[in-house]
């Protein structure tokens, strides 16, 4: 039974630290790929590409979408980090600010502040990125006529059962979990707290940000909901 790392890499969740620690590990046999939409279904592409890659060990991408894969004489250990929906926003708008592209979310963000960043991304037809992110990457791999955050929450337990599922602010316990789930396939595994691609703290006090705090909060019920039944 081939065993791989399949890495859910969400927008400013500390992916870019877990891949550290995965290439860190596994060396040329981490590998990481971008994929198209698909219609919110992109696994059959996934699963092209673990077939097509039978010396790699971990998987990671910022696409994935649709069903965790299922591979004959493969065991998936899918591994996701989920953040406090508000301060992944607020991260994500410091990246962008500070990012040297001309992608519209950085051009945005370098135009203005952290309130009129938010209200446009709101108001652009389909943007997610500020509202209920973490709901809707969850829920596409559970499709189906059930809200959203039911199945996002669905999509929760499936990760809780078959690989790991952790939160930014606990890292290094999401790392615990991880080293104990591959230790019996890959012993030399070692899982150290490290920080990359680390945005700063806002800007200014925080009281600032009060109205656009309460904005987002409404926006993202489904990603606050989802937090409280991780624990």
């Amino acid at each position: 039974m081939r065993t791989v790392i399949l890495h859910y890499h969400l927008f400013k969740n500390a992916g870019t630290s877990l891949d550290r620690i995965l290439k860190d590990n596994f060396a040329e046999a981490w590998l990481t790929a971008e994929f198209s939409p698909s219609g919110g279904n992109n696994t059959d592409q996934v699963v092209s590409w673990i077939a097509e890659t039978p010396d790699a060990v971990a998987y990671s991408s910022h696409t994935f979408l649709g069903p965790l894969p299922q591979i004959a004489g493969v065991q998936i250990i899918p591994v996701i980090l989920l953040r406090d929906p508000l301060a992944r926003i607020r991260s994500a708008y410091q990246f962008e600010r500070k990012q040297n592209v001309d992608t519209w979310g950085s051009e945005l963000a370098r135009l203005h502040d952290l309130e009129g960043y938010v209200r446009a991304r709101l108001a652009r037809k389909g943007d997610r990125q500020c509202r209920n992110f973490q709901t809707s990457r969850l829920a596409s791999m559970v499709p189906g006529d059930a809200p959203e955050v039911d199945r996002a929450i669905s999509a929760m337990r499936l990760f809780q059962e078959t690989g790991v599922i952790g939160r930014v602010e606990n890292f290094a316990a999401t790392l615990d979990t991880l080293t104990a789930c591959v230790k019996s396939v890959y012993p030399d595994f070692k899982a150290e707290v490290v920080r990359a691609n680390v945005s700063a703290k806002p800007d200014g006090d925080q009281s600032e940000h009060a109205a656009v705090m309460a904005l987002l909060g409404e926006a993202n019920q489904d990603d606050l909901a989802v937090l409280k039944a991780l624990g």
